[in-house]
């Protein structure tokens, strides 16, 4: 049995790849993974900046066969509304096997392979993407083991190290771009599209920072006045986007939807009636909310995602110190759940080696009392005492066993038992008697 996870991220996909696997609802394609025979437990979880799925399986090569074929086709095709395979999916696709990709569970659930390191957000998406997949009953013992060791190794770097103290999103570092942008954003108008946690967290920065006006907007009306309320901004909905669009010198965009709402043509106009004064727009939705052709008119300023990272990886070098320490708790977390799959491994073993002794122990008390009748106290005293031994000389070999199962060691040392007492080996107990007298 194997741990399999194969996926792509902001690190090996560009915005233009990923936006291509927006996957809304995982269950059809979790409801398929563990229907093949391949394929015992999954789960899915997709992101802005990742899309990724974790299998435990028992055999590892169609299990690779098979989720290639989900990237290839099922994503795809609902990503992509049955248009052909993108181009650059294979150099995008990473695979890990086993340790590597409990490993990587654990840092992406405590935010060491995000865009932005520490961010808060990704632990939610992990536990949103875990409870999926246990309603839709892709997720077994392995499975639902593994991601609950990763949310206490998230808690652990939150309690042991500094990364939450200063949290930072996506959307704090687009702000972060925006005060670059602009000397001063006091007398300046924003236009946020989107009411969720994002534009939330996005929202609360720029107030914090002393923005001017500030507008949302949302599909839902009435969540966009929620979230104005909140922070002395005005609600709008999705209608009223051209007449704000020109009356705005900073757009911040992350809402959902399939194609861009700002068009090409939509900010031409808006750059008319603003008589060209530039207007920024920070796209931090996938897929994107505005078109990359906007990029072309003259006084407009896009940045999308990727545009973010050199701001992202700037935060990773400031916090190098707490990322190290952050390691150092997966490495540990990633031994102790390792250590326990170990164990695991090792039951079927264990069992095997207690009923060879107990056959060989039956065995030998029948042959040598053939013929002898005992009472049934003696009967008893003798029975206890082959027990007694046979436990005994088990005892040290399996304690030993189960501790060296926590170590690298572990599976070649419960591979060298199976070998030593021929628990593979058919009809050896029944030479047992011929061994002892030689």
């Amino acid at each position: 049995m194997s741990l399999l996870l194969l996926g792509m991220s902001h690190r090996t996909a560009s915005v233009e790849l990923r936006e291509r696997y927006a996957v809304e609802d995982a269950r059809p394609a979790l409801t398929k993974l563990v229907a093949s025979p391949e394929i015992d437990e999954a789960v899915l979880i997709a992101t802005c900046n990742r899309v990724e799925v974790v299998v435990w399986t028992r055999a590892l090569d169609a299990a690779r066969l098979r989720l290639r074929s989900l990237f290839e086709r099922e994503l795809a095709s609902e990503g992509l509304h049955g248009s052909p395979r993108p181009a650059g999916l294979d150099a995008a696709l990473y695979e890990l096997v086993d340790g590597a990709a409990v490993r990587h569970v654990l840092r992406v659930a405590c935010a060491l392979d995000s865009l932005v390191v520490g961010e808060p957000q990704i632990l939610g998406q992990v536990k949103d993407a875990y409870r999926v997949a246990i309603a839709c009953g892709a997720c077994g013992p392995i499975l639902g083991r593994l991601y609950p060791r990763a949310f206490a190794t998230a808690k652990r770097v939150r309690n042991e190290t500094t990364l939450a103290e200063r949290p930072v999103s996506v959307a704090r570092v687009a702000v972060d771009l925006a005060r670059q942008i602009f000397e001063s954003l006091a007398d300046k108008a924003a236009l946020l599209v989107g009411a969720g946690d994002m534009i939330e967290l996005a929202l609360e920065a720029l107030r914090r920072h002393g923005l001017g006006a500030v507008r949302v907007v949302n599909r839902t009306p009435a969540r966009a006045a929620a979230l104005a309320a909140r922070f002395g901004a005005t609600a709008h909905g999705l209608d009223e986007l051209p007449a704000l669009l020109h009356r705005s010198d900073l757009v911040l965009t992350c809402i959902g939807g399939e194609k861009p709402l700002l068009t090409a043509a939509l900010v031409r106009e808006a750059l008319r009636e603003r008589g060209h004064r530039p207007l920024f727009a920070i796209d931090i939705g996938v897929p994107r909310n505005v078109d990359p052709a906007v990029n072309e008119l003259d006084t407009v300023y896009l940045y999308d995602l990727d545009d973010l990272a050199s701001l992202a990886e700037a935060n990773a070098r400031e916090r190098q110190g707490e990322v190290e320490r952050a390691e150092t708790i997966v490495a540990a977390e990633q031994q102790r759940f390792e250590g326990w799959l170990g164990a695991l491994a090792a039951v079927p073993t264990i069992r095997a080696l207690r009923a060879r002794a107990e056959q060989i122990r039956r065995g030998e008390l029948e042959r040598g009392l053939a013929g002898v009748s005992l009472d049934p106290k003696s009967a008893a005293a003798v029975e206890a005492v082959t027990r007694g031994i046979v436990n005994k000389l088990l005892h040290a070999p399996l304690s030993r066993l189960r501790e060296e199962l926590e170590g690298e060691a572990g599976l070649a040392h419960l591979e060298a038992a199976r070998t030593l007492f021929a628990l593979d080996d058919e009809g050896t107990a029944s030479d047992e008697g011929s061994d002892a007298g030689s």
